[in-house]
């Protein structure tokens, strides 16, 4: 709240003490709700407009009956790779939510434990919330819907009426392999985290798109799932090295670290005798050399976006059920001179490619 002249903060109470009516109609005036009238309703405007008088966000909250909080929930299980994508989407929202006047409060789920993203909720803490993760079985978003609180979610889901923020993970996998297939590689080998996550069935679909595109038959004895450490890391690259594989191709930059790793350890050098690729590019890839050709994504501007549908969706406006963010595919090629090419989906570095 803005201060009067005598270098106090204004009050509710000194409004509705000037105007000589009570604090309940002035804080129907500044809510726009209840029965009041226009005449009455002018008048603490003017006089609120005239002494530049702004009141809380908590006294707002008050007369709207709304906390001005929205939560952001993490899964408990993310694990130390994970959390800069988690970080800088909660960046996103912090930098959406402050201009009007949200606060952000973090929890964490896990499949079996939702009491955090209970109490907020059950307690009125949030007026809204942003699930940071989808599942294929999502608890958290059945909870949300049963208890018909207004959230987002940031990942995909095949429920329609779930408002959806992602980035376009099928066509961006689907491109980055079709480019692979198209140098003339045919064992490509497939390493991904869990198949109860979403964006690993997405990014799943869109290498299996390319191989369909390209008429290149599927090998299964090629494709590994619930790659979580690096045992069986270690494991599926004997495997797949055996087989001969051209390239690794990994479903993100937790287990492309790995993968390098394990092949530096091994002696197996990238790329004379094996390729690899990324389908998420982070920090952790950007100072391995060669440099690894990935698929970059901006966590924080979906954070952004889902804020901003959020807010929209608590205020009661329409909001677009499902927002598909671009990515950049930054190919590594060792003959050629880093340029950038643009598509309607991506645009395309040439650097040194593994």
């Amino acid at each position: 709240m803005e201060t009067k002249e005598s270098g106090q903060k204004m009050t509710i109470s000194d409004v509705a003490e000037a105007l000589n009516i009570s604090k309940t109609t002035v804080s129907r005036a500044i809510s726009g709700k209840g029965r009041i009238g226009a005449e009455t309703r002018r008048r603490v405007l003017e006089y609120i407009e005239e002494h530049n008088y702004k009141p809380s966000v908590i006294a707002k909250g008050l007369a709207q009956s709304k906390s001005y909080n929205i939560g952001w929930v993490m899964p408990s299980d993310y694990s130390v790779v994970d959390l800069p994508f988690f970080q800088k989407c909660l960046m996103g929202l912090l930098e959406m939510a402050a201009p009007v006047d949200y606060d952000v409060l973090v929890c964490t789920v896990s499949p079996d434990d939702m009491s955090q993203l209970e109490r907020i909720v059950e307690n009125h803490k949030v007026d809204g919330v942003v699930l940071g993760r989808t599942l294929v079985n999502d608890a958290p978003a059945e909870y949300l819907k049963e208890k018909k609180i207004p959230f987002v979610v940031v990942g995909s889901m095949d429920d329609d009426n779930v408002v959806q923020v992602d980035h376009d993970h099928r066509s961006a996998c689907r491109e980055l392999t079709s480019i692979l297939l198209a140098k003339g590689m045919t064992k490509v080998a497939l390493m991904g985290g869990n198949k109860n996550h979403v964006v690993t069935l997405n990014r799943y679909r869109g290498y299996l798109d390319a191989m369909e595109d390209m008429e290149v038959p599927v090998d299964n004895s090629l494709v590994y799932f619930d790659i979580d450490n690096s045992v069986l890391c270690e494991h599926a690259i004997e495997e797949i090295m055996k087989q001969k594989a051209e390239c690794i191709l990994c479903m993100d930059d937790g287990i492309c670290q790995n993968v390098l790793n394990i092949l530096d350890k091994k002696g197996i050098k990238v790329p004379t005798d094996v390729r690899v690729a990324s389908f998420y590019n982070s920090s952790l890839l950007n100072n391995y050399q060669p440099a690894i050709t990935s698929l970059q994504f901006d966590p924080r501007e979906l954070g952004m976006v889902a804020c901003k549908l959020l807010v929209d969706f608590i205020e009661g406006n329409e909001v677009k059920k499902k927002t598909h963010l671009g990515y950049e595919l930054r190919l590594k090629e060792s003959d050629r001179k880093s340029t950038r090419l643009n598509s309607s989906h991506s645009a395309i570095s040439y650097a040194v490619f593994c």
